[in-house]
């Protein structure tokens, strides 16, 4: 990926995520934090960000160039850590928006991190095996001198899977001439991955919901659960949710959703879902923006970015919502639920059972000594039992939404090593 061959600038015009969303959630929480100005400044800007172009050679001959990133966040606590995506509308201010959100993220739990994140401007389902193989390792030929497993640790992300991960990992040790398992997380078992990776951030939201069950007295058969996004991290939520007594009522996918008052059949949903790609025909059929304006108590948001905006916040019923996506709500949708008495159980933390995980493979691989899934279920719960309480002391203790108070602590954990 050399600078000499880089594919056309990115239009103007295209939204800024880490200008318009990701600062002002900064400038936001350091008004309830004891970080000195000069540390929120720093804060500001990533420490690398490198582009270049990806020659691959296509299966009919030619060779197509693809765009690819890498933005080093920030490293005061540890190494980077964050996925990498494959998705057509990847964009530089995308990767450092999401880089800066890693930061926060594993500054929230405490795991000894910094924050990173990649991708590439690509449609993978347009690619065969051995194409996509190409640019897999075309990337990590590319960004190998900016990675390693004492700099920069990636893993999958949207539409990157663990074969992808192995695929980058073997040509990292093939250009270093060694065997550096501990490159990059989200790998298969069999080359150094960790058991319990699969539900990772499904478990660490449902840990969440289970502290909000014991805060508020919840009879979990009495709670009404629904679901946006029916992908790895939805349907484990669902399962999870189901497995103790929560009636999940709705779910839904990229072509729309199901909606039954009496509650799903989770099992036979997911099922369904996974040998048709489709949902089954039960209940009644909802739109995904049906969806979010239901009645239920609990609203999982666990599709893409910006499903709440301005235009539908107003009508979103549900009294607690559990951020599974990452940025499923704008900051002017963030004002709205602001204004009413919506707990809002922000990504940075509901999510993080994924980098969570992604840390316990990389301590794995350091160490050469690997766990049985029950530990890392027990160490994973521990965690996000530990960080959901702090942000929720401070949210009160602050009078804050939870989102600025996750913030808040976080920076302090960042200053700290800062300053």
């Amino acid at each position: 990926m050399s600078p000499d061959v880089l594919t056309a600038p990115q239009t103007q015009a295209a939204p800024d995520v880490f200008r318009d969303e990701a600062l002002p959630r900064l400038d936001l929480a350091a008004k309830h934090s004891r970080a000195k100005a000069e540390t929120v400044e720093r804060l500001k800007h990533a420490e690398r960000f490198t582009e270049g172009g990806i020659p691959v050679q296509m299966d009919d001959g030619s060779t197509k160039m693809f765009t690819g990133f890498r933005c080093r966040y920030n490293t005061v606590r540890g190494p980077a850590k964050g996925g990498i995506r494959f998705h057509p509308d990847v964009s530089s201010a995308e990767v450092r928006a999401l880089a800066f959100w890693m930061t926060f993220k594993c500054a929230t739990v405490g795991i000894p991190l910094g924050g990173g994140k990649g991708g590439v401007i690509v449609d993978p389902r347009g690619l065969s095996e051995r194409e996509l193989e190409r640019l897999s390792r075309g990337y990590m030929r590319g960004m190998a001198d900016v990675l390693g497993p004492d700099i920069d640790v990636p893993a999958p992300d949207v539409y990157t899977n663990a074969t992808i991960m192995g695929w980058m990992s073997d040509e990292f040790d093939t250009i270093k001439r060694g065997r550096y398992p501990g490159v990059i997380t989200g790998k298969p078992v069999s080359r150094g991955g960790s058991l319990g990776r699969d539900d990772a951030t499904a478990r660490g939201g449902f840990v969440c919901l289970q502290e909000i069950e014991a805060k508020r007295g919840w009879n979990p058969k009495e709670i009404t659960v629904a679901i946006q996004g029916f992908g790895n991290a939805g349907q484990h939520f669902a399962r999870l949710a189901d497995s103790v007594g929560y009636k999940v009522v709705a779910v839904s996918d990229s072509r729309g959703g199901i909606y039954d008052e009496n509650g799903l059949d989770v099992k036979a949903t997911i099922d369904t879902k996974n040998s048709t790609r489709r949902l089954p025909e039960v209940g009644r059929s909802v739109t995904n923006e049906e969806l979010l304006e239901l009645g239920v108590d609990v609203l999982v948001p666990a599709a893409l970015e910006n499903a709440i905006t301005r235009d539908n916040a107003h009508d979103v019923k549900a009294k607690v919502l559990i951020e599974l996506a990452n940025g499923p709500l704008t900051k002017e949708a963030d004002e709205i639920l602001a204004q009413t008495d919506a707990l809002v159980v922000p990504d940075i933390l509901a999510n993080a059972g994924g980098v969570t995980v992604s840390y316990f493979e990389w301590c794995q691989n350091i160490s050469g000594y690997y766990w049985n899934l029950e530990t890392v279920h027990e160490r994973l719960g521990d965690i996000m039992s530990s960080a959901f309480n702090s942000v929720y002391d401070l949210m009160e203790s602050e009078g804050v939404p939870m989102r600025t108070a996750c913030y808040a602590h976080a920076l302090n954990r960042l200053a700290e090593a800062m300053e």
